[in-house]
């Protein structure tokens, strides 16, 4: 396994831990949990790049796609924590679990990636698997729907501004863009809608910032050492967090069809490692090609 694999699921199992957090303060608003995430992922940035000589604001003709990194990021993270808050745990990170889909398909345009029809393919399976898992409720509201679309799209251009910065910038110097402009945002809202934490609400709130913060470390680093196509459909594997975590901490129901398409989703993440790996497909054509 390479390293670009194993940060990306190392970024998934603690952007879990994240999730389930943000749940738990459900009777916060949201706004404000992204300020407290905001604040404490923007001091670790900032410690950290001080602490290795690196200069905070990176360099100077990046700016502008540092900035454009943070803003979409920020809009990204202020909708997903929305809809984490007001719909299912499973059926908010079903609709985050689009964004390696149009992270895929953003970077033929922004990256100049080339994507195979059998990668489609293996993409489509997995997005089939979700929806099989959860489906869309149509109970819920048209706005979180919506909502949660959005926060995707948002997404797949953050990873792959993340990609285009690979071999300029510093994985804590795009880290730290985030909070930088997020914070002035949620500050502002933050004050018209504000509820003060209380017991362990504290707590919560700073591992949500802790948690974001490490998840974001091993995300950027496997996007910047792998191709998107390569590790964007791991993102997927976190839906058996959800599952778990749905049933067991929020009363989640799992219905026999979840297991489907836990099977489902994982098929096509597994198939498509193993494609970009030469393990199938190529091998075949090999074998034709001999046989010729």
């Amino acid at each position: 396994m390479s390293k670009g694999i194993l940060h990306m699921l190392l970024a998934v199992t603690f952007f879990a831990f994240m999730q389930v957090c943000v749940k738990l303060v459900a009777h916060i608003p949201a706004i404000e949990v992204v300020l407290f995430r905001s604040v404490i992922s923007l001091v670790l940035s900032l410690f950290f790049l001080l602490r290795v000589g690196k200069n905070p604001f990176g360099n100077s003709k990046n700016r502008w796609l540092l900035l454009a990194r943070g803003a979409v990021g920020a809009a990204a993270l202020m909708m997903f924590f929305i809809t984490l808050q007001k719909i299912p745990l499973a059926s908010a990170v079903t609709l985050q679990f689009l964004s390696p889909i149009f992270t895929t398909l953003l970077g033929i345009w922004i990256v100049g990636e080339r994507i195979t029809g059998w990668q489609m393919f293996f993409f489509s399976l997995s997005f089939a698997g979700v929806v099989m898992i959860k489906g869309f409720d149509a109970d819920m509201p048209l706005v979180y729907l919506v909502m949660g679309v959005a926060a995707s799209v948002m997404a797949g251009f953050a990873y792959n501004i993340i990609r285009t910065l690979k071999n300029s910038e510093d994985p804590l110097v795009i880290i730290f863009y985030f909070p930088l402009v997020t914070l002035p945002i949620s500050g502002i809202w933050s004050a018209n809608v504000w509820i003060m934490p209380e017991a362990w609400d504290w707590l919560l709130l700073l591992l949500v910032g802790v948690f974001t913060q490490i998840a974001q470390y091993f995300m950027t680093i496997s996007y910047q050492n792998e191709e998107i196509n390569k590790v964007a459909a791991l993102k997927y594997l976190g839906i058996i967090y959800a599952m778990i975590f749905g049933y067991t901490l929020f009363g989640e129901s799992l219905e026999p069809m979840v297991f489907a398409g836990i099977a489902t989703v994982l098929a096509g993440v597994i198939l498509n490692y193993l494609y970009k790996e030469g393990f199938i497909l190529s091998r075949f054509s090999a074998k034709a090609k001999s046989k010729s």
